[in-house]
């Protein structure tokens, strides 16, 4: 059997569909990393817990503050209940705050979100525009 580039994804004589220079292409990812996920009940007093929660699980001085705010973003929405995802990875810290329902435009960008913008790296509207997320640098 013939290659087009033998070192291509286009190889027509290799087992797998990646070539081998995939690292360079950003398709591999060789950190490793936790992640956890737990439903917070929607109401006030449980901002403590989220960032009681988020504290206890790394050690970044602004998680707990990001956490906060994304999940009263979604508890302002009226959601019954707020699904927190925390992910670690390499140097990435994740932090998810998902609802039931779309966010309405003031509580996706509302008040808080000068806070989660000026504290992370990066942050966005889940792709299915329930939830909310931030991203943090650490220096490890």
């Amino acid at each position: 059997m013939t290659s087009a580039n033998p070192g291509d994804i286009v190889s027509t004589d290799k087992p797998f569909l990646y070539s081998e220079n995939n690292g360079f292409r950003g398709t591999a990812m060789p950190e490793t990393g936790y992640s956890w996920q737990k439903p917070f009940k929607a109401e006030p007093i449980e901002a403590r817990h989220v960032r009681l929660w988020v504290a206890g699980r790394v050690r970044h001085p602004d998680a707990p503050a990001v956490a906060n705010e994304l999940y009263v973003a979604i508890l302002s929405s009226g959601a019954p209940a707020v699904g927190m995802t925390l992910s670690t990875a390499g140097q990435r810290i994740r932090i998810t705050a998902l609802g039931p329902d779309p966010l309405p435009l003031l509580y996706s960008h509302g008040p808080g979100w000068q806070i989660i913008t000026g504290l992370a790296s990066t942050s966005g509207l889940t792709a299915d525009e329930c939830g909310l997320w931030a991203q943090l640098r650490t220096s490890r």
